[in-house]
């Protein structure tokens, strides 16, 4: 008898409700054409639309669905404009929607953000001298202290903050496990394209903040443990410019939360923009897993979102929970959709208007649902475990 993995979608906003739906589809496809694996889907309204309307986030069904029951949880994206074209926001300050992103993070420890960076053939790089060959790394940040855990002081004068101070709380074990989490990664890994070596660097500002000293201190005690992978470092201004020039040597990247949140978008720059930049929260338990795109409210219900990164980061999602499970149907699944994603790309005839760009920039821009419909198709043409 199949397992059948409870799946807890949340379209979000904006243009989170045009490609969650696209990934659906494919998945409904991949499922059908691989076999051996069912999906139990479960759709819930969350985010800045649902706030303005109902005045919460969520609702709690959908909360304790997904933290409680859930195998996985597919995210779209969180944040939505008011009448007068501001972002809707909690009386707090925080955008509506905080809750739903930054509560999965911390309430169910999902304490490494993992994010592919992986230029396809077929898409536009500022990086004109790189191929495909040249960037295949991924960016493991930690996701759940530094300076985005809620921990916040501020001294008021006349009712005016004149000194706001953000605590950035760094411990050993968050540290330690998140490295462990990129060692992981690099044992099972093909190593950097420029050498073939499985490599972890540890990106920190260790010269001078105290909580990056723990960091790395942390990466090098759990290092020991690993001999079979090589440590590296960087400073993090230093390695922004050193992914520029030789992005062929980076296999792991392992980064406290603020900076590894920074240089991830670098990084979806290099392999061509957040139309196919997926990620995925994940802890020892449980899953979340989006594209990295936001909600961008003035594309919504438009049909030109690119669905490639909320399909890649569904593909990511079985990849997790079959390596979880031991599914191998869910792993070539997984597989089977990344290589028709890669195919569409490389026959560079249909995709959407944000990679018309460069040598593909005559290329008349595809709609959403056009482009799902053609990686569907392609995957058709995959020999299954090819």
């Amino acid at each position: 008898m199949p397992r059948t993995y409870k799946i807890s979608v949340l379209p979000g906003d904006g243009i989170g409700r045009d490609v969650i739906p696209q990934a659906v589809r494919v998945l409904d496809s991949v499922q059908n054409r691989i076999g051996g694996f069912q999906t139990e889907l479960h759709e819930f309204e969350c985010g800045g639309e649902y706030y303005l309307r109902e005045g919460k986030e969520w609702s709690t069904e959908a909360e304790d669905f997904t933290k409680k029951e859930a195998d996985a949880i597919l995210l779209g994206a969180v944040g939505a404009n008011n009448a007068s074209g501001k972002s809707v926001r909690r009386p707090d300050g925080h955008l509506a929607g905080y809750s739903v992103v930054i509560g999965l993070r911390i309430g169910l420890e999902l304490y490494a953000n993992v994010r592919p960076v992986d230029l396809m053939e077929g898409v536009w790089s500022p990086i004109k001298d790189k191929t495909s060959k040249d960037i295949n790394l991924t960016i493991v940040r930690e996701n759940t202290e530094g300076l985005y855990a809620p921990r916040r002081d501020d001294q008021k004068k006349d009712d005016s903050s004149e000194i706001v101070i953000d605590r950035r709380v760094i411990t050993r074990k968050g540290s330690e496990r998140v490295a462990r989490y990129a060692y992981e990664l690099a044992k099972k890994s093909s190593g950097a394209p420029s050498d073939g070596k499985r490599r972890v660097t540890c990106v920190d500002k260790s010269n001078l903040l105290a909580g990056c000293q723990l960091f790395r201190a942390s990466f090098d005690k759990v290092g020991i443990d690993f001999p079979e992978v090589e440590k590296d470092y960087a400073y993090v201004d230093a390695w922004t410019q050193w992914v520029i020039r030789k992005p062929e040597h980076y296999n792991i990247v392992v980064a406290p939360n603020e900076f590894g949140d920074i240089i991830t978008d670098l990084g979806a720059a290099i392999q061509g923009g957040l139309g196919v930049a997926p990620a995925g929260s994940i802890g020892d338990q449980h899953g979340v897993f989006e594209p990295v795109h936001g909600s961008a409210p003035k594309y919504a219900g438009k049909n030109v979102a690119n669905p490639m990164a909320a399909i890649l980061a569904m593909g990511m999602m079985l990849e997790w929970l079959g390596s979880s499970h031991g599914d191998k149907g869910m792993k070539i699944a997984a597989d089977m959709v990344k290589k028709a994603v890669v195919l569409v790309l490389k026959e560079g005839k249909i995709r959407t208007r944000d990679l018309c760009v460069g040598e593909w920039s005559a290329i008349q821009p595809s709609s959403t649902q056009d482009v799902t419909s053609t990686i569907i198709d392609k995957m058709k043409s995959i020999e299954i475990g090819g």
